[in-house]
């Protein structure tokens, strides 16, 4: 080693070993999710989708919108993918803005890109806040069962034997029948839909909270917590729930999928967001009667759907492997 090299050296610690540098939990999950390419693909492809939604908000709604869904040209129906329309029979006002049909047009004439990109922010927002609703019920009635499980209801029933009753309940209905027969009682909307679907799949993260109050509950902190005159509550929102959000975080980014699939499935049915509001379900619905001479409108919306829902899935199946300890040993 020459002279400028012992210069530059760093100097060792007192033990003689130099430590390696010190990584943040979230940079050790990141570099064990990044290993797996499926996940990686799952989340390039959420942050598209989250993207294109957020276009489609800016750019389809409003009086004057940049992109018109509902915009019909009777005389352009059924054009096929990047066909340029007729001038002559269009008014100013008709034409489309990027110049050609980039996805065709439906039996009415309308703009099916304008449809989808409408179609992406329903399908954004009915996940995320069904999701949502479902989440924050599953963490209420899971920490009540996991942390108060062994108080009786009236000398009978403890509090866990009720809400875990309640919970196979819910599990024993068929979840798309049961949304299919309120949402079918109810006036049609957009509103209606995410709380009927937030209502009917909150069982999942309810099971998973529970499971981890029941082991969180008998750990030093809580007992310390105790000790110090700490309320239930303050325990339970403060110091519980962010210990049992790793797996609640993972059925929920499967289960925005999940509603994702649902909405489009009612609105094949007829029985989703109402017109003028375009989502992938109604475009999916009024291509079937098309099949063959418009295959495009069957075509576009599925694929839509099965990627977006693969990426969901795939996404929630790399958080399982990175926040499980017990799978993240395998790596």
């Amino acid at each position: 080693m020459t002279s400028m090299d012992k210069k530059t050296a760093p100097a060792p610690p007192e033990g003689g070993v130099l430590e390696a540098p010190r990584r943040t939990l979230f940079q050790e999950n990141w570099n064990l999710f990044r290993k797996n390419r499926l996940a990686m693909a799952g989340l390039v492809i959420f942050v598209a989708f989250f993207i294109i939604a957020l276009t489609g908000l800016f750019l389809t709604y409003g009086r004057n919108p940049y992109f018109n869904p509902a915009l019909v040209r009777l005389q352009e129906k059924l054009r096929p993918p990047l066909s340029k329309p007729n001038l002559e029979t269009l008014k100013p006002d008709e034409v489309p803005r990027l110049g050609i049909y980039l996805f065709g047009t439906d039996d009415l004439g309308r703009d099916v890109f304008s449809r989808m990109l409408q179609g992406a922010w329903v399908s954004l927002t009915v996940g995320f806040v069904a999701v949502g609703i479902a989440v924050v019920i599953g963490i209420f009635l899971g920490g009540i069962a996991g942390y108060y499980g062994h108080w009786r209801v009236l000398g009978l029933f403890s509090v866990d034997v009720l809400i875990t009753g309640l919970i196979d309940i819910m599990l024993c209905f068929p979840s798309f029948f049961l949304i299919l027969t309120v949402v079918a009682l109810l006036p049609a909307s957009i509103y209606n839909i995410m709380i009927v679907i937030g209502l009917t799949s909150w069982m999942g993260a309810a099971r998973f909270v529970r499971a981890e109050f029941l082991s969180l509950r008998e750990l030093d902190f809580v007992t310390a917590a105790k000790a110090l005159g700490v309320s239930d509550w303050r325990i339970i929102f403060r110091h519980m729930v962010p210990n049992a959000m790793a797996p609640v975080l993972v059925s929920a980014t499967i289960g925005i999928a999940t509603a994702i699939l649902t909405e489009a499935g009612l609105s094949f049915l007829g029985f989703g967001v109402p017109p003028p509001d375009a989502t992938w379900g109604n475009i999916l619905s009024n291509g079937k009667n098309f099949l063959f001479d418009a295959p495009w409108l069957t075509f576009i919306p599925g694929f839509a759907v099965l990627i977006v829902v693969l990426a969901f899935n795939l996404f929630g199946e790399g958080l399982r492997d990175v926040l499980n300890p017990k799978l993240k040993e395998r790596h």
